[in-house]
């Protein structure tokens, strides 16, 4: 296999995308584990919060196994915006099909024929010039499209690793019966193997490891947990001793307490910091660093406190202040916070909880996403 020339990055912390192993920290236990399973015919659910790195992950892996094998397809999908199996559909479909067209440009009529019950529409990138695809999917045909889908992936003379990220979106369309329909495809499925990747821990626990689900037991669990902070800041270091400066270990500490050692929101912090300074060694240089990132996301938090009520943006508010409130409904916690009654906060909490803006951990609630955390507590 011919090798592509890895590009050398102006700033090493990268905290959007993926862009090769020189740029990604450590997860070797984690990546073989995920390498071994696919290898030996057993699909995986990957569970972990947002932010953590379960897509570096699967992305870090998928450039392995190219790496070593260049006859595997790995595909990616995320389904977290689709809303029902019709989006579902059209989605897989439209990265099938444009995954179709980067390896067989000269086949560009024979990938279309195939696909020609999907009614795609394909047009030239204006940036890279790679083919782009657009998919309507018949709302009648759409379990005979996605039948046709699976059975266009079995039938490949290649061997077909799927990702399908935040899969827990299943449970929250509409139609009934979509994971026994998924299931009743997936289990007869031999040439390819899946990775079922999702956020909520709870519903994708219910999902594969209950017994009254179609998933039950049909795939190899894997926790993802944050990357330990002296490999990390030996990572971290190591690109700030590349030009001749450092991280105090210190400050990097309190970087990684700060946000729990959560991947994205240190690389974001990271990538500042390189960008500014030569020698990180005190906690104003952190904070303005911090700062940034947090200025650069505010109308973005502005935008999406609109569309909150008072109560729920106040219970917001104070779980920001609090950092984790493991009883909510507590007069303590109401009164020092000034909310109105328990229903109440009940009623604001489970609206909050389902448009992700609070998360449930071991310890209680703390608001999920981090840097609006902080900007929260700012206002």
């Amino acid at each position: 296999m011919a090798k592509s020339k890895k590009r050398k990055l102006e700033n090493p912390f990268v905290y959007q995308g993926y862009e090769s192993p020189d740029y990604f920290c450590d997860r070797l236990e984690e990546t073989e584990n995920v390498l071994s399973a696919l290898r030996n015919g057993r699909n995986i659910t990957l569970i972990s919060p947002r932010k953590i790195g379960k897509t570096g992950l699967i992305n870090h892996a998928f450039y392995r196994i190219k790496e070593q094998e260049s006859d595997i397809i790995c595909i990616y999908i995320d389904i977290f915006s689709t809303n029902n199996l019709l989006e579902f559909v059209e989605t897989i479909s439209k990265v099938v099909i444009e995954d179709a067209l980067s390896r067989e440009k000269s086949f560009m009529m024979k990938v279309l024929d195939f696909f020609k019950g999907l009614r795609p529409t394909i047009t030239p990138d204006l940036l890279t010039g790679m083919p782009t695809v657009s998919v309507s999917v018949v709302p009648v045909q759409v379990e005979y499209t996605l039948k046709s889908i699976f059975e266009h992936l079995e039938n490949m003379n290649k061997r077909v690793y799927l990702a399908i990220d935040e899969f827990q979106q299943i449970t929250e369309y509409p139609e009934t019966g979509t994971e026994a329909l998924l299931r009743s495809y997936i289990q007869f499925m031999h040439n390819v193997r899946f990775i079922f990747s999702g956020s909520k821990k709870h519903l994708m626990t219910e999902m594969f490891c209950s017994p009254k689900r179609p998933f039950y037991q049909s795939t190899q669990l894997m926790e993802l947990n944050p990357l330990h902070e002296e490999i990390y800041y030996d990572f971290a270091n190591n690109f700030f001793e590349a030009k001749k400066g450092s991280i105090d270990k210190e400050v990097f500490h309190s970087l990684y307490q700060r946000f729990d050692g959560y991947t994205w929101y240190l690389q974001a912090v990271l990538h500042r910091l390189y960008e500014q300074e030569k020698h990180v060694n005190t906690e104003s240089q952190l904070s303005d660093a911090i700062l940034f990132q947090i200025n650069t996301l505010s109308s973005h938090y502005q935008t999406l406190t609109t569309f909150l009520t008072d109560n729920q943006l106040s219970l917001l508010k104070a779980i920001a202040l609090a950092g984790v409130v493991s009883q909510p409904q507590s007069m303590d916690f109401i009164q020092h916070y000034s909310l109105p009654t328990a229903s109440s906060v009940k009623s604001a909490l489970e609206v909050l909880a389902d448009k992700d803006l609070v998360y449930r951990t071991p310890e209680g609630y703390i608001v999920y996403d981090r840097f609006m955390g902080l900007w929260l507590c700012r206002i």
